[in-house]
């Protein structure tokens, strides 16, 4: 095999003691591969970040929720969040106690409440009348809740999840609503959360939005916990060399933040943060095949089995991911080339890589689209009746072991009734 374009996954033994071709030949294509240690290092990177000792980092499954990539997050000591039901269910399948398990609900009904309630994790809303609907169905109980800082960042509009134009959290002035409901149904606030955005390079308004978060916290006794959320950002650009988040410099100023509040709030409180894509993103390359060459009017299209309904990202939020090129024979490219990568499905937006510059391409190759351990299975679906793909996952000493199995024809039925 050759290795036409592949520094990244060279330099980090992405794929252990196999290769894309063997991988391929075997799983087929499309197929996501993750790197076990690459995960568990970012595991690690998150759980030093800062200097205080009741620190908590909860893995976010809606980045990938593959149970066998919530097992390692477990073993590596983190804790875990749910955005449904679902991924309760999944959580507790990984080997996850209820109580190590933070719930953050959104516009949710009263059954799904429920469902919450009596797997007994902990319990966070995102709006008033959302705690009021708690508090009726449960008084007496245990609840934190989501505060819209004021502050959003992101790499698109459509990630930011904080600030004056989305949905999410309770906004400042609201605070007094909140202390209302707490009191007219006996509830016990055991936190406070918040989520600014996703895939932050810089940790300025991360900072910024501790003020403001804090600032409500001082205003409840008794808090157990402050979770400051997520979106800690990966370089997806990693072959034009882009800089990683300098978490060093991040850990120093957050950690003065929390020993400075810590003093003055009187009680050593736990506080987490909800990093999904950081610790799953890099893990994972997707491999797909090469199967058309076409020019339409000056532009080379490379046509490929990767839809968008096997990766959403690029489709979605414009996203970048870095392309590999592997190739089963020596033939080499003749030089490079300025080519838009596409998928197989029905429409003009399934575009993976758009006018990128890349060794010669030829029918046969398979490419390998790096960083798609997050947001990418997850996001998955069967749209055009296609298959979803399989998980395969590099284990610490080398080797492959299929972690998910690719769809077959029955599974796009099996739910219908004849």
């Amino acid at each position: 095999m050759n290795y036409i374009y592949s520094r990244v996954s060279s330099e980090n033994k992405f794929y252990g003691n196999t290769d894309p071709f063997q991988l391929s030949e075997k799983y087929g294509t499309p197929l996501y591969v993750y790197n076990e240690n690459v995960l568990r290092n970012r595991c690690r990177d998150l759980k030093g970040l800062i200097s205080y000792s009741n620190f908590t980092v909860n893995f976010s499954p809606k980045a990938n929720s593959n149970v066998e990539l919530i097992k390692i997050a477990k073993s590596e000591g983190l804790r875990v969040d749910a955005m449904s039901p679902g991924e309760i269910h999944l959580n507790m399948l990984a080997g996850y106690k209820p109580e190590e398990i933070l719930y953050i609900s959104n516009n949710v009904n009263e059954d799904e409440f429920r469902f919450a309630i009596d797997a007994g994790v902990k319990i966070s809303v995102d709006s008033v009348s959302q705690l009021e609907m708690f508090g009726r169905i449960n008084p007496g109980g245990k609840v934190a809740f989501r505060v819209n800082p004021g502050v959003g960042a992101g790499h698109h509009a459509k990630v930011i999840t904080a600030g004056q134009k989305t949905k999410f959290g309770i906004e400042m002035n609201s605070i007094p609503q909140v202390k209302r409901i707490i009191k007219e149904y006996s509830l016990k606030l055991i936190g406070i959360n918040q989520h600014i955005g996703s895939l932050f390079m810089d940790g300025e308004a991360y900072l910024k939005s501790t003020t403001n978060i804090l600032s409500v916290a001082r205003q409840f006794d008794d808090l157990e916990f402050i979770d400051f959320g997520g979106g800690f950002g990966i370089p997806y650009k990693k072959q034009s060399g882009q800089s990683r988040l300098d978490l060093k410099d991040l850990g120093v100023k957050l950690s003065e933040v929390i020993h400075s509040w810590v003093k003055e709030y009187g009680k050593k409180i736990e506080f987490k943060i909800e990093p999904g894509r950081y610790i799953v993103a890099e893990s994972g390359i997707l491999l797909g095949q090469v199967n058309a060459l076409k020019t339409n009017y000056n532009i080379k299209y490379i046509g490929t089995d990767l839809g968008f309904n096997v990766l959403m990202r690029p489709v979605m939020y414009d996203s970048h991911h870095d392309i590999e090129v592997y190739r089963g024979n020596d033939t080499p490219s003749s030089g490079e080339e300025q080519v838009t990568i596409v998928g197989n499905i029905c429409e003009t937006g399934d575009i993976i890589a758009k006018d990128r510059k890349l060794p010669e391409i030829f029918e046969n190759d398979i490419l390998g689209v790096l960083d798609s351990g997050a947001y990418g299975y997850s996001m998955s679906s069967n749209y055009n009746s296609r298959l979803r793909p399989a998980e395969v996952l590099i284990e610490a000493d080398g080797n492959p072991r299929l972690i998910r199995r690719r769809d077959t024809l029955d599974d796009l039925v099996r739910n219908f009734i004849f």
